[in-house]
């Protein structure tokens, strides 16, 4: 599809985000109450297959299923569905706002890990920014702010899962990406499926005593899962990668807004001092790349 409606891009690209960060505080509220992680993430997959395939079987049929590299495929649905859970366990001990922040560094760590996995050339300002983000987490993270250590790290973890998705989401171009998103949530609810008879047992005196309300929770963070992928995937058909990129930081704030309004919690002054640093750097080094991208489009 043509790149023709840049501003229609930039909303679907902000509704995604709203999405997401929607997800992630639907989780973090269902999970404090005792519901199991891997229970939560099996209602969300199995929401997110049925969504993406009722939106996408109607016009595309059963080939919404044929991938041209199932390999790949495969990979990023394991990074995908690791990158869920790490993110979910980074959620059980931070806040919103400073889990969200800690995973802001997978974008400038995929620009530096590019040259090596995708034959790109590497810039000095690629390296820059990374320094910044780099500077920037240590800063959310740093020991005075109280961050348990364990939650930083699983933050790292999800921020490292989420860089190889993101890779392997570029190599996978020649896909439909609505099979991409149908595979990848075909995965997660296959593989959580097989953990069920484990989970449900001992879960299931709480999970049977759970209100009609906090029932809608668990389906709505399967909503805002698959419609924050779709969302995404559109975005990317209307408007440029190198145009939405700066917007994709907007997130931590979507985010710092979620936990004020859910759980009056508001991050310090010095840990939005390092949000703002992982969110410059990220930007700069958008505005950067898409400066190098219109040079080379010139006529010499």
């Amino acid at each position: 599809m043509p790149v023709t409606k840049p501003f229609l891009g930039v909303a679907c690209l902000l509704l995604s985000m709203l999405a997401l960060t929607g997800l992630d505080a639907t989780g973090k509220w269902v999970m404090a109450t005792g519901v199991p992680l891997l229970f939560f993430c099996w209602i969300r997959y199995i929401v997110h297959f049925i969504l993406v395939l009722a939106i996408a079987a109607p016009s595309l049929g059963l080939t919404v299923f044929q991938s041209k590299q199932p390999k790949l495929q495969l990979i990023r649905a394991v990074a995908m569905l690791s990158a869920t859970l790490t993110f979910f366990t980074t959620l059980s001990y931070l806040h919103q706002a400073e889990a969200t922040a800690l995973i802001f560094i997978a974008p400038l760590l995929m620009l530096l890990v590019a040259p090596w996995l995708l034959k790109e050339r590497s810039y000095p300002s690629r390296w820059i920014a990374a320094g910044f983000g780099l500077l920037g987490i240590l800063i959310v993270a740093r020991p005075g702010a109280g961050l348990p250590w364990a939650g930083v790290l699983y933050g790292l973890i999800t921020a490292c899962l989420f860089t190889g998705q993101h890779l392997v989401s570029r190599m996978l171009a020649g896909d439909n990406a609505l099979t991409t998103s149908l595979l990848s949530g075909a995965f997660g609810a296959i593989v959580l499926s097989f953990t069920m008879p484990v989970v449900l047992p001992q879960a299931w005196p709480l999970i049977s005593s759970l209100s009609p309300s906090m029932w809608g929770l668990i389906l709505l963070g399967g909503v805002c899962g698959g419609m924050g992928q779709l969302m995404q995937i559109q975005s990317y058909r209307f408007a440029p990668a190198s145009m939405l990129a700066p917007f994709i930081y907007l997130q931590i704030t979507f985010a710092a807004t979620f936990g004020w309004l859910i759980w009056s919690h508001m991050p310090d002054g010095v840990t939005w001092v390092g949000i703002g640093i992982i969110c410059a750097s990220g930007v700069i080094n958008s505005l950067v790349e898409w400066r190098r991208t219109q040079q080379k489009l010139q006529p010499a």
